[in-house]
């Protein structure tokens, strides 16, 4: 209740400046979403941060399938920081967050300070494979206020590869945004690193140490049932017959008809190779190779040109470190 009271005050406060210049609503709304958004992180137990469509939903739908298992809650609410935690004391309070407004309210925007001393798990997918995903969220799903306030674009027939190579939208954003992370990944003092990759590979046996990190480990049948509850046809399933409506547009369809516009998409590692020519997936590789911090590992599979979807080897992140309990 207290969240949905704070959206709709915000909300309210943007009609109430109809008449303020677009730039300036933007200004003031990006600095509304910060201020919030720097209250829920410092209530946080933990704070789980990535770019957009890295995954993010489907580690929230098994985290909040454990949960429900446990403690005997309904399947149809997903984790929204405190409202499983108000049912349940357990239920820690976890933070999701794509870390992009804070910044407009914080004093100094380009370091990860709020974070250092906050229990932190940090998402991250081959940018490349996150582009092509963020075009078909932007394309079907995002909101016109949405657009605006993250400066993309409003003409709806910009090309996959123009969006992709786009420096505010597509992957220079996305690996400007992962760049930030590896600066200050030596300072943020309890860090688990997920990659995407390793969570397709092996889904249990990640979100069995993401669950240790949180302080809640899940038995073996909670963690099976997480990861079958959350598979790509169980997720499709669920959006298509709108189980998860109490949590608003977040995981509803928004075509029922047409798969580009669900939540849950491909779910493919190395996708975007079977969306691109060969010359623009070389251009990809490069900007990919030449910019972004290698100590995710995706550089160098980048690199190697590889044809095939398979992930690399886990990838030993020398600033992760588990958390006590």
């Amino acid at each position: 209740m207290d969240i949905a009271f704070r959206t709709t005050l915000r909300i309210l406060i943007m009609y109430a400046l109809f008449f303020l210049p677009k730039a300036t609503q933007t200004r003031i709304e990006r600095w509304l979403r910060g201020k919030e958004d720097a209250r829920k992180l410092s209530r946080a137990d933990y704070v789980v941060v990535s770019f957009g469509k890295s995954g993010r939903t489907w580690l929230r739908v098994m985290l909040s399938r454990v949960y429900q298992v446990k403690h005997g809650l309904a399947e149809r609410h997903l984790i929204a920081f405190d409202n499983l935690h108000n049912k349940v004391a357990e239920i820690p309070l976890i933070f999701f967050t794509h870390d992009n407004y804070l910044k407009d309210f914080v004093d100094d925007p380009f370091t990860k300070q709020k974070y250092y001393d906050k229990k932190v798990v940090l998402m991250v997918r081959d940018p490349a494979d996150t582009a092509v995903s963020q075009y078909f969220q932007w394309k079907y799903r995002m909101t016109e206020r949405k657009k605006r306030i993250n400066d993309y674009p409003m003409d709806a027939d910009v090309s996959l590869y123009d969006f992709v190579m786009m420096p505010q939208t597509g992957l220079p954003k996305i690996i400007d945004f992962m760049n930030g992370w590896a600066r200050e990944l030596g300072k943020i003092r309890n860090l688990m690193v997920v990659r995407y990759e390793d969570m397709r590979a092996d889904p249990a046996a990640v979100l069995r140490k993401i669950l240790e990190f949180l302080g809640t480990p899940g038995t073996p049948e909670e963690i099976a049932e997480a990861v079958r509850f959350a598979s790509v046809e169980n997720m499709r399933a669920l959006e298509q017959k709108r189980v998860f409506w109490l949590s608003g547009r977040r995981m509803l369809a928004g075509d029922r008809s047409d798969p580009n516009t669900y939540k849950v998409r491909r779910a493919k590692v190395g996708g975007y190779r079977d969306d691109f020519t060969p010359e623009q997936q070389a251009t990809i590789d490069r900007l990919v190779v030449s910019t972004l911090a290698p100590v995710f590992g995706y550089t160098e599979r980048h690199s190697a040109g590889a044809a095939d979807a398979a992930p690399t080897a886990p990838v030993a992140m020398p600033a992760a470190r588990a958390a006590s309990a």
